[in-house]
């Protein structure tokens, strides 16, 4: 499969050691970053791409709790009445102004359009009221760009699996801001189908570590749950039969006044899960030579994933990354990552900037 998908823009030269003067004019660069993909309002101060001069984050899980998801009406509104405390918290935290900031950027897709609107609205305002640079980010862009902020010595090329409720990417970063795709979700996405089954289990939401937490406490080999595996596309992903198996494993013990051990399914439906993220991930990394890999996405804190990946790396001598539970979830930080390196690309965004639900990685 050919998913190169590398945008409109090119790293200049000076982002990759160019000229000095260009070198000193870039080098202090404070972003002010903004992320409502989802039920997170989010508000950050980066500095020169990896430094997190502050890092703000409204949640709204206890609110989603009482409906066993996200509600997207709900998130908005809540996105509306948190975004301007946020930055402002955002920018005391940093002990920074809005003099002090040379471009804001946002997310502006993928995620619940109505959520994105909002962050994508206050950007615009900011930018346009104080004539600074408005910069795009796309939501995955930067979940990989996350690894950015506590590993100073990773610089693209590399391999990153990007893993969390709504997405499952396999990704060749080939440099700054280029990225290909080599394999994704065929259906649900890991952390939807930990969702799923953690509803079914009686542990609510969110699913992904209450799972995690219990799996501990299980035998992961109690129960045989089926391996995807895509024979036309070896880095395709699809957890639609994990999940379903273990619904219909739970319901044919009901239906026969059996007893189930929820301990043992949250063990062996993450066993199967996790097996195939780095079955496929390792077979990726042998296949194009790559000697860096990295995780990033809320699934990326899970504690199955990390030891196994980190398993897989140490056989195969490849340096792992991964970034701390807190940039894994939705936060700005790593879009203010990911911002700075599309600033220094060049990137700039209109007044006509808008969200786009469905932003396919690579597009602009």
């Amino acid at each position: 499969m050919n998913n190169s998908l590398s945008g409109n823009n090119t790293i200049c030269a000076a982002a990759c050691g160019g000229t000095e003067k260009f070198m000193r004019e870039i080098q202090d660069i404070n972003i002010l970053a903004i992320e409502s993909s989802c039920d997170e309002t989010a508000a950050a101060v980066v500095h020169n791409g990896r430094g997190v001069l502050s890092n703000v984050i409204s949640s709204q899980i206890d609110l989603h709790k009482l409906y066993g998801g996200v509600v997207p009406e709900i998130a908005s509104r809540k996105h509306i009445e948190k975004i301007n405390q946020v930055i402002e918290e955002a920018l005391k935290e940093a002990e920074v102004t809005l003099d002090d900031i040379d471009a804001i950027g946002v997310t502006y897709g993928p995620g619940l359009v109505g959520a994105l609107l909002v962050g994508v609205a206050e950007a615009k305002a900011i930018a346009y009221a104080r004539k600074l640079p408005l910069i795009g980010v796309h939501h995955i862009e930067g979940h990989i760009s996350a690894n950015y902020i506590e590993h100073p010595e990773l610089e693209p090329p590399f391999l990153c699996l990007v893993v969390s409720g709504g997405h499952t990417h396999l990704v060749h970063v080939a440099e700054y801001g280029k990225y290909e795709i080599l394999g994704r979700t065929r259906d649900d996405a890991a952390g939807e189908a930990y969702d799923k089954v953690a509803r079914a289990i009686g542990l609510g939401y969110p699913g992904g570590p209450k799972i995690d937490r219990l799996a501990k406490e299980g035998d992961p080999d109690a129960i045989a749950f089926p391996k995807a595996h895509i024979g036309d596309s070896p880095y395709d992903f699809s957890f639609s039969g994990v999940k379903s198996s273990v619904l219909n494993y739970i319901n044919g013990c009901q239906m026969k006044g059996e007893t189930y051990n929820p301990a043992d399914i949250a063990a062996s439906f993450q066993k199967a899960v996790v097996d195939v993220l780095v079955e496929n991930a390792m077979r990726a990394c042998e296949e194009f030579g790559a000697y860096k890999f990295a995780i990033a996405g809320g699934v990326a804190s899970n504690s199955a994933l990390r030891d196994g990946m980190k398993r897989a790396c140490d056989e195969r001598n490849i340096p792992f990354y991964y970034p701390s539970p807190i940039y894994c979830t939705d936060n700005a930080a790593m879009i203010g990552a990911a911002a700075y390196y599309e600033y220094l690309a060049g990137t700039r965004h209109g007044w006509d900037l808008n969200a786009v639900p469905n932003l396919k990685l690579g597009e602009r």
